[in-house]
């Protein structure tokens, strides 16, 4: 294998493990490991590298963490969801703090 090769591949593996780490490090532990998400800002997009290869060990990233991962740029940002189905549990307890969150943001603008 040339060195320019596994140079490339050291540094996509790097990528990787960042971008794992990063991902891990945004799960709540009550969700077990559902509903993730990244938010990577234009500033952190341009430090990475090329964005076909952000979002490639993105995917990679999120399929270590077991997630069904898919990636979406807006407006300069990328989001790295997971995209599966959490259990019933789970869900409830997602509803329960978004609808808690709601309440507060409601209360605070009264």
């Amino acid at each position: 294998m040339p060195a320019k090769d596994e140079l490339a591949r050291r540094r996509y593996e790097k990528l990787v493990g960042r971008l794992e780490s990063m991902m891990r490090g945004a799960l709540k532990p009550q969700y077990k490991g559902y509903y993730g998400q990244l938010i990577l800002s234009s500033d952190d997009l341009a430090e990475m590298g090329e964005l076909k290869d952000v979002r490639r060990a993105a995917r990679e990233a999120g399929h270590r963490l077991g997630w069904k991962p898919t990636t979406r740029l807006v407006n300069g940002r990328l989001f790295v969801l997971d995209e599966r189905e959490a259990p019933a549990e789970i869900e409830k307890l997602a509803q329960d703090a978004s609808a808690k969150a709601m309440d507060r943001a409601w209360q605070e603008h009264q």
